[in-house]
């Protein structure tokens, strides 16, 4: 239990139904529809049209998401909503034109947009209302505005020039807090959608405009990549280990969520460290599995629909168990061996050449984890003007590196960051969790489940715990990492910076099974909250 005489925020105990995202007003919007009759699923997707207004820099229809649905008694189900790349994108293309790197603003960057395939097969398979119904709040929104919160705007500022170069007068000047921002051509787009589904984001008027843009920018997309992408979200079977007595569920690649297991295969070997949560052993270990698994993520993670990506083995206990035994707990491993290994002479695997996350769980159980997402602030700031969609940047994650299991191919999809997570006991949901935050998002969830599992915090004692991301050969500290735990992190060897943007952003459910009782958290870096009824 937190110190009340301190500043901070309790957990949320509620017994029908929850939601947890990250602004207020979408949060009420699944409660909304919960309370109407809806399932966990309508008011997810609900919620997070909402989200793709309110907060525009981290989301929207221009994006890609993943979901993982647990129905109440039956296994846990996991939704691909992830774009390809158009069919022109080879990597002769990108050779040929002498590009040898990935721009984040380019329209090379932008992959088809898979969010609203994703939404309708969602709903279509697990929903009890129409996408038309569950989008009137979005458009409500759009056409009215809303007033810009305090951590939106904050991360609105800093992308000026970024919209400014990508045609996105409309979203300029940047708003002040409070200001009402209206996108009366989101608006009319979305009211399409509802009438006609996914067809009129991806056919049509809609898909045109972000067609003629892109085009006329160089991207080589056509409106029959774009068709395409109407059936393009996916079923996926998705992956599990076992964490503390629980089963822990992933989305498999082409997302991260394998370096979710990884990383707890590593973290279960050790427990808790002796010095406590927030001891220098506790997160020096952690900062050195990261720096091992994120090696191999920029190895082998890929598209499995272009490349085998092995997935069994990297989960491989005994590998797991070899690369906790490259670390110490005084210092810092000076030289790390080559990804798929534990050791120089021991191969185990052949070597190759900004995000809104929400969760609800229904009055009958089900459990819905969700995410959504531009990849970083505005995605490439390339705006559609006449239908209002903010294009992503998903694609930046590809490589440009003929022979790279992420090397760009067309219609692959890239290396993916966003990832939902769901906790099991027993066959029955416990837990829709999870942390947003581009890269950080492995890091994140494990970091989380530990406070949790390992230290025995509530949910939202293990979301508000200060964080830390080994990135780029050093080591990223949260303002509320203490200057003497940053000290004896140096001392070991790591070069710990304390970074200006706070990593990440979380929402979790617990369900107490036992009591019959919803216990919600939700992260304070955001302007969100966790609500119940």
């Amino acid at each position: 239990m937190r110190d009340f005489h301190l500043p901070g925020r309790s957990p949320v105990f509620a017994s029908n139904g929850m939601a947890a995202t990250s602004m207020p007003a979408a949060t009420l919007t699944a409660l909304d529809v919960l309370r109407q009759g809806g399932n966990a699923m309508d008011a997810a997707i609900a919620a997070v049209a909402v989200l793709g207004v309110i907060e525009p820099q981290s989301t929207g229809i221009g994006g890609d998401c993943f979901c993982l649905y647990a129905p109440a008694g039956k296994p846990v189900v996991a939704m691909n909503g992830s774009g390809r790349a158009p069919a022109a994108a080879s990597i002769d293309f990108y050779e040929n034109a002498g590009i040898t790197e990935q721009n984040p603003n380019s329209p090379h960057s932008v992959t088809i947009p898979g969010a609203v395939s994703a939404w309708e097969s969602l709903l279509a398979a697990h929903g009890t209302k129409s996408l038309g119904e569950l989008l009137q709040p979005a458009i409500k929104f759009a056409e009215d505005g809303h007033p810009v919160a305090p951590r939106v705007q904050w991360d609105w500022a800093q992308c000026e020039a970024k919209l400014r170069a990508g045609g996105a007068e409309p979203f300029l000047p940047i708003p002040k807090v409070g200001d009402v921002f209206r996108q009366p051509e989101l608006a009319a787009t979305l009211r399409a959608i509802a009438k006609d589904g996914s067809k009129a984001f991806y056919e049509g008027a809609v898909a045109a405009d972000m067609v003629a843009t892109l085009q006329a920018r160089g991207g080589l997309h056509t409106e029959a990549d774009f068709a395409e992408g109407r059936t393009g979200a996916e079923f996926v079977t998705p992956i599990h280990t076992h964490y503390h007595g629980h089963d822990v569920w992933q989305c498999p690649p082409n997302g991260s969520g394998l370096l979710v297991l990884q990383l707890l295969g590593m973290l279960r070997g050790w427990g808790a460290a002796p010095d406590g949560a927030m001891g220098h052993v506790r997160f020096h270990r952690h900062i050195e599995a990261a720096r091992l698994i994120y090696r191999d993520r920029d190895a082998f993670l890929a598209d499995p629909a272009h490349v085998d990506v092995a997935v069994d083995k990297l989960m491989d206990p005994a590998y797991l168990d070899a690369l906790r035994g490259l670390i110490n707990d005084q210092n810092v491993m000076a030289n790390m061996p080559p990804a798929g290994q534990a050791s120089p002479g021991e191969a185990l695997l052949p070597p190759h050449k900004d995000t809104v996350y929400l969760c609800v769980v229904d009055r009958d159980g089900n459990a819905c984890s969700f995410i959504n997402s531009l990849f970083e602030s505005f995605g490439t700031g390339i705006l559609a003007r006449k239908s209002g969609v903010m294009l992503h940047n998903r694609g930046y994650a590809f490589r440009l590196e003929r022979g790279h299991p992420n090397c760009i191919a067309p219609r692959k999809r890239p290396m993916h960051t966003i990832i939902p997570g769901m906790v099991t006991k027993n066959g029955r949901a416990v837990m829709p969790y999870g942390v947003m935050g581009g890269h950080y998002q492995p890091m994140g969830q494990t970091w989380f489940l530990s406070n949790m599992f390992d230290y025995g915090m509530d949910v939202q004692e293990a979301i508000d715990l200060p964080r830390i991301f080994p990135r780029l050969g050093r080591v990223q500290a949260e303002h509320g990492v203490p200057p003497l735990l940053r000290a004896k992190l140096a001392s070991m060897g790591h070069e710990v910076d304390v970074f200006a943007k706070p990593h990440g952003g979380g929402q979790a459910i617990w369900i107490d099974h036992e009591r019959g009782v919803l216990i919600g958290g939700s992260d304070p870096r955001k302007d969100g909250a966790a609500l119940g009824y």
